[in-house]
């Protein structure tokens, strides 16, 4: 039998062991919960068991009752529950936290998440405040830590069409968008008591539909206008139905300013029906969303609108779980995506100028956002 020379077994093995490196699967990211008072939360427990990347190591939840609740339905082990968030970490070591709490909650758990280097993922939108926004900021860049916020929009197809179109220049400048966002109400569809609770307060809301569906439409112009700001927000706010939302908005229309170009946000609780969809026109033509991943198109020189079914997104970009463990193990930056602090600052400064409007009655210029 031939013998091989040294240097080419000490080549194959190498290349061997490089193999073997390259096709084993990476320890999935360690994530807790804090909170269970966001109803969302309902429908992100059963992805856990179907998720390879993450893999949830423990559950913050104060309120005994609603902790029991949610462990009954959905069989989780009692171990999984501790009563503060430095327990939990002394004990699981997690290396990412998702926040279930009201939105008034989010500064103090990102704060207390930022003291333990944790980075955060919280249900939209960021926080209750541009103030606390800014103080958010602050926490993540102290103990460098990566904050996103999470929203159902952002795992459409549809609107990551609408960004390539706009791009690729098929659109020409955008001049007008309009975004429809909303449901008949959170009574009216049934949502969980704790989560209607902070729903309805303005205290830990910050507002109604407002912000609640308003903060889709601001992330989403955010992102398609690459991050700018608008140069003012003029917004109205009304409550049809004072017998069941007492002391917030349930409609309302938000109007955008930006140098040749307007956007119209409709967020509302006073819907026949739900709807998530997005109107934007350009100067060479418009698109139009239609559910997930659907389009309606028109450019200029045609005679009618076509319609196109984009394919779905494509793992990390599909779910929120894939997100947030590509930019964990660094595969995928969140800068300027819908996801990202930066595009949330924005967010956060169109929400709380809509607020101020609604309260005046006045347009209310931006001013650019503090460097720290």
């Amino acid at each position: 039998m031939r013998l091989l020379k040294p240097l080419t077994v000490l080549l194959g093995f190498l290349m061997l062991s490089t193999f073997n490196f390259a096709q084993a699967p990476s320890a999935p990211l360690r994530v807790a919960i804090y909170g269970l008072e966001h109803g969302h939360i309902a429908g992100f427990l059963p992805q856990f068991p179907r998720q390879h990347e993450v893999e949830l190591v423990g559950i913050v939840e104060e309120d005994k009752e609603l902790a029991n609740r949610y462990q009954q339905q959905f069989h989780l082990d009692s171990s999984l529950f501790y009563p503060t968030l430095d327990a939990l970490v002394e004990a699981q070591h997690p290396q990412a936290l998702l926040v279930y709490t009201s939105v008034g909650d989010h500064r103090r758990v990102i704060e207390q998440a930022a003291q333990h280097n944790l980075s955060v993922m919280v249900e939209k939108p960021l926080t209750l405040s541009l103030d606390d926004a800014l103080a958010i900021r602050r926490a993540a860049k102290a103990h460098n830590i990566q904050v996103l916020v999470n929203y159902e929009t952002t795992w459409y197809a549809s609107n990551r069409a609408v960004f390539d179109l706009i791009n690729q220049g098929k659109l020409g400048d955008v001049r007008k968008v309009v975004v429809h966002d909303g449901h008949e109400g959170p009574k009216e569809i049934g949502v969980q008591p704790e989560f209607l609770k902070w729903l309805t307060n303005p205290a830990t809301n910050g507002a109604g539909s407002l912000y609640d569906f308003g903060c889709y439409g601001a992330d989403l112009m955010t992102w398609w206008m690459h991050g700018k700001a608008p140069i003012s927000v003029t917004a109205v706010a009304q409550t049809d139905k004072p017998d069941t939302y007492s002391h917030v908005d349930d409609d309302a229309t938000i109007i955008l300013q930006y140098p040749g170009a307007q956007a119209v946000l409709m967020p509302s609780w006073n819907l026949t029906f739900s709807r998530k969809d997005s109107e934007i026109y350009g100067n060479k033509g418009y698109a139009i969303t239609v559910g997930l991943t659907k389009l309606r198109l028109r450019y200029v020189g045609e005679k009618q609108e076509s319609e196109i079914t984009t394919d779905p997104l494509a793992p990390p970009q599909d779910s929120s779980l894939h997100y947030l463990a590509a930019v964990m193990n660094g595969t995928l930056k969140p800068d300027g995506d819908l996801t990202s602090l930066d595009t949330n600052m924005i967010v956060m400064q169109i929400l709380d100028a809509a607020r101020e409007s609604v309260r005046t009655g006045r347009t209310v210029k931006l001013k650019p956002l503090p460097a720290n």
